[in-house]
């Protein structure tokens, strides 16, 4: 099953290249990556605060407010199964610009958005509520190293997840799929998170292209694999491959399906089926990606495809990990 539920969500319909990626980190882990990420992510207690990147100023160019729907859904959806699982609470980071299309997400999800303050006192014993946080975090590189460490030790994270978030290449550019430095109004998470690994924080990271936070892990098969793995179309001629790597590296055809791979197969360890990611769930996320201005990134259009596929391939993936992870526990 576990093996099975990996092949599915790389089943590289876009043609990314990743299906030859998955196999390098697979043999890196020495597991399948969705149930070794979802050990990862397992052993909470109430409380616990799980620290998550996601979201990409998509057409920063255009204007720093376009943020992409791949990333913010599969973050709503991991981090519902985390809070239902163990009482975590999920503290998202990204640009400022992007928390209006994050929060809508993880509203939909089930989440109140509250401040790390009041969601502190959720924790607290007396009544359950499901909360998140989302904190702002800076988009020049000298401001982010400077915030890094004592955002860090405010939060205390028990782990950190990084989900279809560009990181920077070895000479410091972060690039899109194209292979175009687009670096201008983002948020400088991977130095976060680096810095949480030096911390000895757990990082599961999720990405479909190689040019995300964890794909350090596998630089030299997106260097031979992906289109502008090895020289892209900017200045700097080092590729898309980002730099930063990870305790867990989940590959996927969308970044979203790994996410949801990731918290069904808590909900098999868990043996709880309401911890599974369901159609109807997707559905309602994918609408309030529309409500929250995400955009399908593939089409460049405010729609409920993502990543150039329409909605109903995102249905039909979510269903197929249901019954196999409905299976699993039977």
């Amino acid at each position: 099953m576990e093996d099975r539920i990996d092949r599915l969500i790389n089943l590289d319909i876009g043609g990314r290249g990743v299906e030859q990626l998955y196999p390098v980190a697979r043999d890196i882990i020495g597991a399948p990556l969705a149930m070794a990420a979802a050990r990862r992510l397992s052993g909470f207690e109430s409380g616990d605060i799980v620290l998550f990147t996601t979201g990409s100023v998509s057409r920063a160019w255009v204007s720093p407010n376009i943020g992409e729907n791949d990333g913010p859904i599969g973050t709503a959806v991991l981090a519902r199964t985390l809070q239902r699982a163990f009482g975590v609470v999920p503290v998202v980071t990204a640009e400022a610009t992007l928390q209006r299309g994050i929060c809508a997400v993880l509203q939909a999800a089930g989440f109140s958005v509250v401040s790390l303050e009041e969601a502190q006192r959720a924790s607290q014993p007396g009544g359950k509520t499901a909360v998140a946080v989302f904190l702002p975090f800076p988009t020049d590189d000298g401001e982010a190293e400077a915030a890094a460490g004592p955002l860090l030790d405010k939060l205390q994270p028990r782990a950190a997840v990084a989900i279809e978030r560009a990181g920077r290449n070895s000479l410091g550019v972060y690039h899109n799929m194209r292979g175009v430095d687009f670096g201008m109004g983002r948020a400088r998470t991977d130095l976060l998170f680096e810095e949480a690994q030096s911390r000895s924080v757990p990082l599961v990271a999720v990405g479909d292209g190689g040019n995300e936070i964890g794909m350090g892990m596998v630089t030299e098969a997106v260097r031979k694999f992906v289109p502008y793995g090895r020289t892209c179309q900017c200045p700097c001629g080092s590729g898309i491959a980002a730099r930063t790597s990870a305790d867990v590296l989940v590959t996927a055809a969308v970044s979203n399906w790994g996410c949801y791979a990731i918290a069904d197969c808590i909900a098999v360890l868990r043996k709880d089926p309401r911890l599974l990611h369901s159609v109807q769930l997707e559905k309602q996320l994918l609408l309030a990606s529309v409500h929250g201005g995400l955009i399908n990134a593939g089409e460049g259009v405010v729609d409920t495809g993502v990543d150039g596929l329409p909605m109903e391939v995102h249905i039909a993936v979510a269903q197929l990990l249901h019954v196999m992870a409905s299976k699993a526990m039977a």
